[in-house]
């Protein structure tokens, strides 16, 4: 990673995350990845680096993760997320657009569907049901995703979300 200057750092008892993700929603299933030594599950993506926009961040992100052409489509949400995990505050802006999948890359089969390593961790990829208690039980982080992820509007959403508090703000 010489060279690469990631948007994340800690400052005083909190960790800054500015992050990017795809959400792949095909059959009424969302496309959702773990690492390896993780009890939780996210949309596919990473973090932003220094000079990078989110699009050219998610692009990069796709190609080290998924190694398939993927089509980068609408912004779906920005948030704003304050939370704890593993004894750590983290402070998270986040951009998750829509993303496409070539058409053979579909919902069925053995899950995970794809493992793949990226930066010393074996990333399992799998679709879970949008509707219906998957998602909770995966723990897709960030929390408040499942349930905006049934409800999507179809415009951009703005999320912002206190641990605690639940979603304080969605103008």
């Amino acid at each position: 990673m010489s060279g690469r200057t990631l948007l994340s750092f800690a400052a005083e008892d909190t960790r800054f995350n500015f992050r990017v993700a795809g959400a792949a929603i095909r059959d009424g299933h969302v496309l959702v990845d773990r690492e390896d030594d993780d009890d939780y599950c996210m949309l596919p993506g990473g973090r932003v680096e220094m000079g990078e926009t989110t699009e050219l961040a998610l692009a990069r992100e796709m190609a080290e993760e998924l190694a398939m052409p993927v089509g980068l489509g609408p912004l779906l949400f920005t948030y704003e997320s304050l939370y704890g995990r593993a004894g750590e505050r983290y402070h998270e802006l986040g951009f998750v657009y829509g993303i496409e999948l070539p058409d053979d890359v579909r919902p069925g089969g053995a899950q995970p569907f794809l493992v793949r390593e990226d930066e010393g961790h074996l990333l399992q990829f799998s679709w879970l049901p949008l509707e219906g208690p998957a998602l909770i039980a995966a723990q897709l982080k960030p929390s408040w995703l499942p349930g905006r992820l049934r409800t999507h509007s179809g415009r951009t959403e703005h999320v912002v979300f206190i641990e605690g508090q639940g979603i304080v703000s969605q103008p």
